[in-house]
């Protein structure tokens, strides 16, 4: 371990006693290294790999302080790993996010306002019609997350969002397999797939049938994992074109 990493645990060890609270500020820096028993370059090292960790806040001018720790805060951290995930990582990804997801969206079907439903019918019926690949995955994420966020659990909306970024969605359509012969009238388009798998969940959930919804949204991260079983090298192929029963997130 090296004394950047023995500053760190030293300074969550304080926290995890309670020593440190919520929202207290640290003491100055020459004596938080002396209580500590670090030198102050190493404290404060210690103190930026925290900071971007969210669990510490500097403010300018005021000195530094321990984050509010609300999980769902610090589990953004882990969005630029989902970000840059690749190959059998990106598949492991969605592997949890098909285990979360469907139970979230079964519990969505019971708690989804009639408001809620009609702004996710409003977000599919922009889908339909998005410019760009671009437009139209903000919208897809706008879907998803309106249905993770009705549940309630920020943790779990945060988890969710981490598990399929925008990036990472991104990454996934650009790699869509190129397409079959031309004139072989099964070739669909990724949006056309997707918003298919959309309308099927809003149906369920529209219904107010949490199995049904469940069921819905397993198929639809279920047709992103089939894809990547492929191999298919993500950023390799056009946008606009995917093989039947094959979808981008």
């Amino acid at each position: 371990m090296t004394v950047t990493d023995q500053a760190i645990e030293k300074i969550k060890e304080m926290i995890v006693r309670g020593t440190l609270q919520p929202g207290s500020r640290l003491a100055a820096e020459a004596e938080l290294a002396d209580q500590l028993g670090l030198s102050r370059s190493s404290l404060r090292e210690a103190v930026r790999a925290l900071t971007a960790m969210r669990i510490l806040v500097t403010k300018q001018g005021d000195g530094t302080f321990v984050s509010g720790l609300e999980p769902h805060l610090l589990l953004e951290a882990m969005t630029f790993a989902a970000d840059v995930s690749h190959g059998h990582t990106a598949r492991q990804l969605l592997q949890v996010r098909r285990l979360l997801e469907p139970p979230a969206v079964a519990l969505a079907a019971g708690r989804l306002t009639d408001r809620q439903l009609a702004e996710l019918r409003g977000v599919l019926d922009r889908c339909a019609t998005a410019a760009t690949i671009e437009e139209f995955i903000d919208l897809d994420i706008e879907f998803h997350r309106t249905i993770a966020d009705s549940v309630g659990n920020p943790v779990l909306s945060t988890l969710l969002g981490i598990l399929s970024t925008h990036t990472q969605r991104l990454r996934i359509v650009r790699g869509a397999i190129p397409p079959p012969p031309a004139g072989d009238a099964r070739t669909t388009t990724p949006r056309e797939q997707a918003h298919r798998e959309h309308e099927a969940i809003w149906r369920a959930l529209l219904a107010r049938d949490a199995h049904l919804a469940a069921g819905a949204a397993a198929v639809h991260v279920a047709a992103v994992e089939d894809w990547l079983a492929d191999g298919t090298p993500i950023d390799s192929a056009p946008l606009d074109t995917i093989t039947p029963g094959r979808s981008e997130p």
